[in-house]
């Protein structure tokens, strides 16, 4: 059986789909992230104008490839393939898989299978089809590994500015990994992996009366997910300036695919009634099944990580500035989330991240400073990356970085002095036990940073 390669995702969502492929009897070789030079190579064998998510995965691909071959491993296109996502509608991402056989086929391997998903049917079809046991039941836990890689993600980041042992939070997220990898391989229970996870969790020491500005990335798929070159190492490099990164998790645009299948299939059920019903339904209980997976699992991890944004309300708030009918991408969900973060009192600043000339964040762009004004103040920087404009991004965002540190403390300050705090009293604070607040109050979802909502449930 062919070995499948995977890559594009973060390091979560490629260790726990990995676990669940080597349950279903198939070797995974999980690709190193990519850096400049899968760029170059990108670069050298596609297309011209091409997004920067493209270059990458594609020059990492065929690096991986060519090095397999100086090693003298025969049969290379008979022994591996390529598992990516795959979308339609005016995008870039609608292309992809066509790109990624066009470089490798320049490349010297003309052969080899890529395999792209873009619904549930036709990942079952597409596996089976590569010889893998592949169940409709198997389905469930595709999803659950990619919810799972999500709120780890989530928590992660959540956690890592306020560790006061240094690398404590990066062994726990590895070890859970570990813990989640082992039950995907297996097929055992996922919930009593999670009371391990959610246990050592709690034995973090984390020193949460830091005051640190919170940050919303959302924009291209690809890019907001990525950890390393392709995104600028943004949510490290951010945590590092004193930041506390929001992650988007990509359950969110897993349900926003069957969000638009509905409604798409709405808008043309006078063409067979029946047959449109039965669709509907069907992504109704993909939709459903999704949002329950997901509250149950946030709910053995004490609801740490954040709740998932509804779908309809991403659309009602981007509905007067984005039509939730124009496709591609993310669609209207930037500026959904956008408005989301800030009503929400989710973040202090949104980035929108996305690679040069994404056609469209560059549409969502167009209305994300009308936004920004409606909102009275947002904080909103659009990026591009383009593999070599790195400095120019970064010294864009410390501009409105600082602008929110200095809200985070503010804010802080507020608290503090309506408390009668010194600085003896906080010192006393950080000595004591450390646990998240659970739930907030209404006078605590006022404030945004996590340094504040803890303090105004402490005292």
């Amino acid at each position: 059986m062919a070995t499948v390669i995977v890559s594009g995702l973060t390091r979560a969502h490629e260790t726990l789909l990995g676990g669940l492929f080597r349950f279903l009897g198939q070797e995974v070789v999980r690709l190193p992230e990519p850096d400049d030079e899968a760029l170059k190579i990108g670069r050298i064998y596609c297309n011209r104008g091409q997004c920067n998510p493209v270059y990458y995965t594609a020059g990492n691909l065929i690096r991986f490839l060519q090095n397999l071959k100086a090693s003298g491993e025969k049969n290379i296109e008979e022994n591996y393939y390529y598992l990516t996502a795959g979308a339609c509608g005016p995008c870039r991402f609608g292309m992809y898989e066509i790109e990624y056989r066009k470089a490798l086929g320049d490349a010297g391997f003309p052969g080899f299978k890529v395999v792209g998903v873009q619904q549930s049917e036709a990942l079952v079809q597409d596996l089976r089809d590569l010889g893998i046991r592949f169940e409709n039941k198997y389905l469930s836990r595709f999803i659950d590994a990619i919810i799972l890689a999500d709120l780890l993600n989530n928590i992660y980041y959540k956690i890592k500015p306020y560790e006061v042992i240094a690398q404590s939070v990066d062994q726990w997220r590895s070890s859970s990994m570990d813990l989640l990898y082992t039950a995907f391989r297996h097929n055992s229970s996922i919930t009593p992996t999670l009371k391990q996870i959610r246990d050592a969790l709690g034995r973090l020491k984390l020193d949460y009366l830091r005051p640190k500005p919170k940050v919303k990335i959302i924009g291209e798929i690809f890019s907001h997910l990525h950890e390393g070159h392709a995104s600028y190492g943004l949510p490290s490099w951010l945590i590092e300036e004193g930041a506390e990164p929001v992650a988007e998790p990509l359950t969110n645009w897993l349900e926003y695919l069957f969000w638009q299948k509905i409604q798409f299939t709405r808008d043309r059920a006078f063409r067979g009634r029946i047959q449109a019903l039965r669709e509907m339904l069907s992504a109704w209980l993909f939709k459903t099944s999704i949002r329950s997976h997901f509250a149950y699992f946030r709910f053995i991890l004490q609801n740490r990580p954040d709740k998932l944004a509804r779908q309809r309300l991403l659309a009602r708030y981007a509905a007067p500035y984005y039509h939730a009918r124009l496709i591609g991408g993310e669609g209207h969900m930037e500026a959904g989330k956008h408005i989301y973060a800030v009503r929400k009192r989710q973040a202090h600043m949104v980035i929108s991240i996305k690679p040069f000339s994404c056609m469209p964040s560059t549409q969502s762009d167009g209305v994300q400073t009308k936004i920004s004004e409606d909102l009275k103040g947002s904080l909103f920087v659009s990026v591009d990356t383009t593999g070599d404009a790195e400095v120019n991004v970064k010294s864009r965002i410390l501009m409105k970085l600082q602008i929110a540190q200095k809200r985070a403390e503010a804010e802080f300050r507020e608290v503090v002095e309506h408390k009668g705090l010194n600085e003896a009293g906080l010192h006393a604070l950080r000595e004591k036990s450390r646990p998240r607040p659970l739930s907030l109050n209404k006078s605590q979802r006022r404030y945004i940073s996590t340094a504040t909502r803890v303090l105004a449930a402490r005292v």
